[in-house]
């Protein structure tokens, strides 16, 4: 680039000078002259105060007509979505490879069609005739979805401009999009990025609800840039094993409502089926009480779940290293509980394996978690089963402590409507629940006094 000339102009007549001079040329004052850059290319360039076309505001305080949310008909997935699809916003969804994601949305997308929205389903990873192979398997060849097989952006927003604005528009998936503005092959940054603010900017200004389809990455997070999280108004995560039934589609970001909120599915022959009560999934097959085994009432959203806690303590002979394995918890807060038992209560696992597992698959990060841990490696080492029919929650502290935790009302009432009829909990755990009783326990040496006394 070329370097700008400077220019020196006098402060008493304005005349200009290529170089500076005590005397001005012009006028013949002394010390007048000063430099005055100009603009460089750059700033001329990206000069952006005038030449736009001018925008209306809208007075927060004035009266209007707010968006109305639209029922996808799954009612497990407008809890997760806060209360339904809200127009003009952009969804990004994200889970492992075959969790179920297109199905979801087929069957969401034949719901909101059958009910008299129009509904346009665009698959970059499969064939028209692929997706409507998949809907005849799930009942759903009748819906009147527009379905199309298509990776241009180009060519899908120039056709969706020539037609009227769907109600809801699902993109399958943002990583097979390309435009052909922007270099690269489809899946890089730029090109996520861009492809993701043109359909966006389309759902804004027509008012349609947009899904992207996200892929994941090895470990779990939603591949592309970081910034595509940002551009969306909510951002969800389906998550489950293959190998369970149960699915759970988790809300990580909502502009529209909370991000605690999850809803349940069971992968079934037809499809995805909602499960209204997951507690009764999470607990079946629990009939005789065994040794280390504690119910948790965990606390996602407004919804209260009751997991198993399953805890096994194998002794080692003297001089071999001990093992700790975990599935469905935080294996350092595990590492925590256990030096905590062994200081505060006299227990002994450094000569034990410990084995900690969550029953279903379910993942756990509720620290209330950690009473119903304790008590499950308490009766694993004791080989005592707990009381029939009770339930544990609490924080643990470093000092031994139990510790209230939140929304304790709600847990007892989920426990007692479930059939549960004691409750082990801190003594602030709201008000007295009908039909459940419930034993205040402040300090985890008293925890373990009841377990090894059977009280």
């Amino acid at each position: 680039m070329a370097k700008p000339k400077r220019r020196y102009v006098c402060s008493a007549c304005g005349s200009v000078a290529t170089r500076w001079q005590g005397q001005c040329a012009d006028c013949g004052e002394w010390n007048t002259l000063t430099e005055d850059a100009p603009q460089t290319v750059f700033s001329t360039r990206h000069d952006l105060s005038s030449g736009g076309r001018p925008i209306a505001f809208e007075p927060l305080d004035a009266p209007g007509m707010l968006p109305q949310r639209r029922t996808t008909g799954l009612a497990e997935f407008d809890r997760a979505l806060g209360g339904g699809l809200v127009p003009g916003s952009a969804i990004l969804m994200g889970g492992d490879p075959g969790i179920g994601k297109s199905t979801l949305l087929l069957q969401a997308s034949a719901r909101i069609a059958q009910g008299g929205g129009r509904v346009v389903y665009i698959s970059g990873e499969e064939a028209a005739g692929q997706v409507r192979l998949r809907a005849e398997r799930l009942g759903l060849a009748s819906a009147p979805i527009s379905l199309a097989s298509a990776t241009s952006v180009r060519d899908i927003l120039t056709t969706l401009g020539s037609m009227d604005a769907p109600a809801l528009l699902v993109i399958d998936s943002i990583q097979t999009m390309h435009s052909d503005q922007i270099e690269g092959a489809p899946g890089t940054v730029s090109q996520v990025r861009g492809c993701a603010f043109e359909l966006i900017r389309y759902a804004k200004e027509n008012g349609v609800a947009l899904v992207l389809v996200g892929h994941v990455t090895k470990d779990g997070s939603i591949a592309g840039p970081r910034v595509l999280e940002h551009m969306v108004d909510v951002v969800m995560a389906f998550e489950g094993e293959r190998s369970h039934q149960y699915r759970i589609l988790r809300s990580l970001k909502n502009r529209f409502g909370p991000v605690d909120e999850i809803g349940v599915f069971a992968m079934a022959g037809q499809g995805l089926e909602e499960v209204s009560n997951p507690s009764m999934l999470f607990l079946s097959g629990r009939e005789d009480p065994v040794p280390g085994s504690a119910v948790f009432p965990a606390m996602e959203g407004t919804r209260p779940v009751l997991v198993e806690i399953q805890a096994l303590i194998v002794r080692l002979q003297s001089g071999a290293t001990p093992r700790r394995a975990v599935v469905g918890w935080d294996s350092g807060r595990l590492a925590m509980l256990l030096a905590v038992l062994e200081a505060r209560c006299g227990l002994n696992f450094s000569t034990a394996e410990v084995y900690l597992n969550v029953a279903g698959g379910y993942r756990l990060s509720d620290p209330a978690a950690d009473l119903a841990v304790a008590a499950a490696l308490v009766s694993g080492l004791a080989d005592r089963p707990l009381p029939a029919a009770s339930t544990w929650f609490g924080e643990v502290s470093l000092a031994g402590e139990v510790r209230p935790v939140a929304h304790g009302g709600i847990r007892l009432r989920e426990a007692a409507k479930l059939g549960f009829e004691s409750a082990y909990a801190p003594g602030d755990s709201g008000p007295e629940v009908s039909g459940i009783r419930r034993y205040d326990i402040a300090m985890l040496p008293r925890l373990v006094d009841r377990i090894m006394g059977g009280t």
